[in-house]
């Protein structure tokens, strides 16, 4: 397989597999760019169909993590993992205590956080053999509850507040009471958005592979359950995508009958074109990398001991940077996932001024050692 001349490979720095015969470890750390700062990003399992579409997925979310971070206002760079395999059935200590050996051995050029298939528990055993793990460790927010690592609920609100700028934008309205919301995956960030607009009223159109997830969304939320295969076709005000990437392709670009689509998953579009698309049907994309960032905030947050309420406060201002793209792409006739890559790409390229906010921990290149240091 040649990584070089893959679509997906887009310049990065370092794309490196890890394989380790006494625990099965099979993975690949990909590592976009570090022009902020240490490339940080989740590790994930799953069970690929090949190595060719794990090598992919790697490359795909990687490079999503340095536009994240970026836009997010954050000093790092962007990074991802993938441990092929089953979560449900192919986890182990040994296996995690090798991951992390693995990690270790790129001396802090990316550090691993949790994702889809991993948990704060296979973390911590990553953590046993390298410092380069964030969000293992317990924290006490602002109200006195105890807070670990799992980025779901900081990734959830922020979506949350995403969906209600993209609602203000394109529908003109303060309020989600009474909307639709059709939501395609109702996991951990699936769900907790549910309960987020649940309780701002609106009503909940959900799918998921999971019959459990379902039964929990319909019996504590009201919602109504849709059949995964049509999830995307439902009317509805909002479409949010919350499962595997790939939600808006060829097929769903043509059935979708919505006026939003604001997600939680990666890489949501199947392919750049689809923006193109979306924008030519009057329907307004919320770019997932913007949208989504909240959980990577909370881990910076937590791994350098900022506070809890702090890091509430940045993922709010989400909303405000989506603001600031749609406007921007109005102005300029141009699709929001044009603009937020540029505006990304201003921040964190070579010859591009990184401005961060005042709550983020350093300026451009001269961030960099507060991810790369031990825990």
């Amino acid at each position: 397989m040649a990584v070089f001349s893959l679509a997906d490979f887009d310049g990065h720095e370092k794309v490196v597999f890890g394989n380790d015969l006494e625990s099965g470890l099979k993975s690949i750390i990909a590592v976009h760019n570090t022009n902020l700062g240490p490339a940080l990003g989740g590790c994930r399992m799953y069970p690929y169909f090949s190595e060719e579409d794990a090598v992919k997925d790697v490359l795909r979310l990687s490079r999503g993590m340095t536009y994240k971070s970026a836009l997010a206002g954050l000093p790092m760079g962007g990074g991802k993992s993938v441990i092929i395999g089953n979560p449900a059935t192919g986890k182990s200590e040994a296996l995690f205590r090798a991951m992390g050996r693995f990690v270790n051995s790129l001396s802090g050029q990316y550090v691993m956080a949790q994702d889809s298939g991993t948990s704060v528990a296979d973390l911590q055993a990553a953590a046993k053999e390298t410092s380069y793990v964030a969000g293992v460790e317990e924290t006490v927010d602002d109200q006195g509850n105890i807070r670990d690592g799992n980025p779901s609920p900081a990734t959830a609100f922020g979506v949350f507040v995403s969906i209600q700028a993209a609602v203000r934008h394109q529908l003109g309205r303060a309020s989600m009471r009474g909307l639709k919301v059709a939501i395609q995956g109702v996991g951990k960030v699936g769900f907790a958005l549910a309960q987020h607009l649940h309780g701002a009223g609106a009503h909940l159109l959900v799918s998921d592979v999971n019959e459990k997830n379902l039964i929990q969304a319909r019996d504590r939320l009201q919602a109504t359950v849709v059949d995964n295969d049509t999830i995307c076709k439902v009317e509805a005000d909002v479409f949010a995508p919350c499962a595997m990437g790939g939600a808006i392709n060829d097929i769903s670009i043509n059935q979708l009958r919505t006026s939003i689509v604001a997600g939680a998953a990666n890489n949501q579009l199947a392919t750049p074109q689809m923006a193109d698309a979306l924008r030519e049907r009057g329907i307004l994309y919320a770019p997932d990398y913007v949208i989504n960032a909240g959980g990577i905030i909370h881990i910076h947050y937590m791994r350098n001991q900022l506070g809890w309420e702090a890091s509430t406060q940045h993922v709010r201002r989400i909303g405000d940077t989506l603001q600031e793209i749609f406007a921007r792409a109005d102005a300029e006739n141009s699709t929001t996932a044009a603009v937020a890559d540029l505006m990304a790409e201003e921040r964190f390229m070579p010859n591009g001024v990184f401005l961060a906010s005042d709550e983020t921990i350093g300026v451009g290149v001269g961030a960099p050692q507060l991810m790369s240091n031990g825990r």
